[in-house]
């Protein structure tokens, strides 16, 4: 696969069949989390893959409480406003989001996978990140959609208590992946141009180029 096609279509794929994944794809998940870049080479990070049906269905009302909570406190205010304007495209676009996570809460279950990320000693994310955007990647090489969440960092230690992470050893729950084989087609993530959020050299200043249109384009 090109590298700009992963890269431009690794978008969040939250609507996908309970197919299993297979070991070998699995495998390259893992081997190609672990060569990301990482801090001083300490690799203070762990993976976790849950394809147990008893431990998902323990998770997944935990899951959806975390949602509730979400959609109820951080995001009400822009919820209330795509419910108050459902015509205007700023609130298309939030209530579509909207529908999609609930969606992964209602279907978590029937996931066929799932892989929780872990970091020891890094409160920023910066070397657990990488390496699961490259499991993300890798998964996008073999046709499985990913979609990433940290929501269920409201129930932290329920979750943690699930999944039989020890609670004294400093690990740091990060985020979770869901993935799935996908029901719909890939296509390249819709995005504000990246000279609209850009600068050069100064806050505020313009980056001296413009790109009104993705420079990678799915061939049909």
């Amino acid at each position: 696969m090109d590298i700009y096609e992963a890269l431009y279509t690794t978008r969040a794929h939250r609507r996908v069949k309970p197919d299993p994944i297979p070991e070998d794809v699995q495998k390259q998940i893992l081997d190609a989390a672990v060569r990301a870049p990482t801090g001083g080479n300490a690799q203070g990070w762990r993976f976790l893959l849950v394809d147990s049906q008893d431990v998902k269905d323990q998770l997944g009302p935990l899951y959806r409480e975390c949602l509730e909570t979400l959609f109820s406190t951080i995001y009400k205010p822009k919820l209330d406003a795509a419910k108050a304007n459902p015509d205007q495209p700023e609130s298309v676009e939030m209530m579509k989001m909207f529908r999609s996570a609930t969606h992964l809460g209602d279907k978590l279950e029937a996931y066929p996978l799932l892989l929780f990320a872990f970091c020891q000693g890094d409160p920023t994310g910066s070397s657990i990140y990488p390496a699961v955007w490259n499991a993300m990647l890798a998964a996008r090489g073999h046709g499985v959609g990913t979609a990433i969440t940290s929501v269920l960092l409201f129930k932290r230690d329920e979750v943690l208590s699930i999944l039989g992470v020890p609670a004294d050893n400093g690990w740091q729950m990060n985020c979770m992946v869901t993935f799935g084989y996908p029901t719909g087609p890939w296509r390249v993530a819709p995005r504000t141009p990246a000279h609209q959020v850009a600068y050069r050299n100064a806050w505020g200043s313009d980056v001296g180029f413009e790109i009104p249109e993705p420079m990678f384009e799915m061939h049909k």
